[in-house]
């Protein structure tokens, strides 16, 4: 079977995804994908979803945080960006997004915006409340283990 000839192939844009959630989170590929479909199948609808097309095609997320590679029609970037921003939570994990940039190459969009994130968080114990405690430190971010769950804080919390 023959490949279609370049200009009659379907042209895509790629949108690199920023991800942050607490460093307990057990957050997967599918279950994101599944919510980005169903982000913009709200936003859009079944006709405005299926235009757009949009594909999780590269995920990594450690320790709360992570990057993607979404796939969209070219034309639809706008609308795809509109989409992820709407992810508020994944499997019930309350997840940040944020759409670093686009390009026209998996490549380049990860040349360009993807970098590994701030990852290698770090093992510390810390003060909070008057109460020592541990936390993942990653750069400027505490995510305290309060007991009942993650508290975020910064540097200036600790001073």
């Amino acid at each position: 079977m023959k490949h279609l000839p370049k200009h009659l192939r379907a042209r895509w844009r790629y949108l690199a995804v920023g991800i942050e959630t607490w460093p307990d989170a057990d957050v997967d590929r599918a279950a994101f994908q599944r919510e980005v479909w169903y982000a913009a199948q709200d936003l859009y609808g079944d006709v405005g979803s299926a235009e757009a097309d949009l594909t999780v095609v590269e995920f990594d997320l450690t320790e709360g945080d992570g990057e993607a590679i979404v796939r969209a029609h070219r034309g639809a970037e706008e609308r795809a960006r509109a989409a992820v921003a709407c992810l508020a939570a994944v499997d019930g994990h309350s997840v940040g997004v944020r759409v670093r940039g686009i390009s026209g190459t998996m490549r380049a969009c990860s040349e360009r915006y993807l970098n590994g994130g701030t990852r290698g968080g770090k093992q510390r114990d810390v003060v909070f409340e008057n109460e020592p405690s541990p936390a993942v430190v990653r750069g400027t971010r505490f995510d305290v283990d309060a007991g009942d769950g993650f508290v975020g804080a910064t540097r200036l919390d600790f001073e």
